[in-house]
């Protein structure tokens, strides 16, 4: 999963980029695809002071929810921060992660949105572009669409819509009941019912996904160590 050599480096080219990539977002459920075996979970952490970012990438057993195998990547950041362009600064050093990993997952969830974006073109939308796994994508805070607050009980949901045109974007999703609802949306090659189904699966016992948990805890880990190094 190579780093594509015309990777964008102003808000220009990047903004001409998801215009290009987006047409090609499929979202809705790839027909004829096997049962989900293994899924991943992507995650990024920054520092900042050293100009560096870290990616983490595991694989969960689909069934137990047991990570079978994980993997970090560390890279320069190639892009600066821009809101809506995230995935510029971030998606380079995920396909190092993802190809460290010595199996290639049947389903990929990030920590963050996919067709719930301005320009249909989130984080998980992006990554599944450009590689061809099936994305889909579960975010901590709501962007910048409207939603009504679910119902109490664990798997209550409600549309996430854009306010201009109305369209559902993504969902509201209960994961645990009473708690803050997490922000589920396609991805690359899934349906949205798909995508909240897998992020309930996901979230057991916890408010966000296990893929989340453990990518966020492995990149955080990693990044620790680098700052270290760096230090010293």
């Amino acid at each position: 999963m190579p780093i594509p050599a015309d990777w964008p480096t102003t808000e220009a080219q990047a903004l001409a980029e998801q215009e290009r990539l987006r047409p090609l977002v499929q979202p809705h459920d790839d027909p004829g695809l096997p049962a989900d075996r293994l899924i991943a979970g992507v995650d990024v952490a920054y520092d900042d002071d050293h100009d560096l970012v870290v990616a983490a990438a595991v694989l969960l057993d689909a069934d137990t929810l047991a990570v079978v195998e994980q993997a970090t990547a560390v890279g320069r950041i190639p892009f600066p921060y821009i809101p809506g362009l995230l995935a510029f600064r971030e998606i380079p050093a995920v396909l190092d992660a993802l190809a460290a990993l010595t199996r290639t997952p049947d389903l990929v969830v990030c920590d963050g949105y996919g067709l719930a974006h301005p320009r249909r073109l989130g984080l998980a939308s992006h990554l599944g572009v450009l590689t061809g796994l099936r994305t889909l994508g579960v975010a901590k805070t709501p962007f910048t669409f409207h939603h009504d607050q679910p119902d109490t009980p664990r798997g209550s949901s409600t549309p996430l819509t854009d306010p201009v045109t109305g369209e559902e974007v993504g969902r509201a999703v209960r994961t645990q009941p009473g708690v803050k609802p997490v922000y589920v949306s396609v991805g690359h090659r899934i349906g949205l019912d798909t995508a909240v189904r897998t992020t309930l699966h996901l979230a057991r016992h916890y408010r966000l996904p296990e893929t989340t948990r453990h990518a966020d805890h492995l990149c955080r880990r990693a990044l620790a160590v680098t700052a270290g190094t760096q230090a010293s």
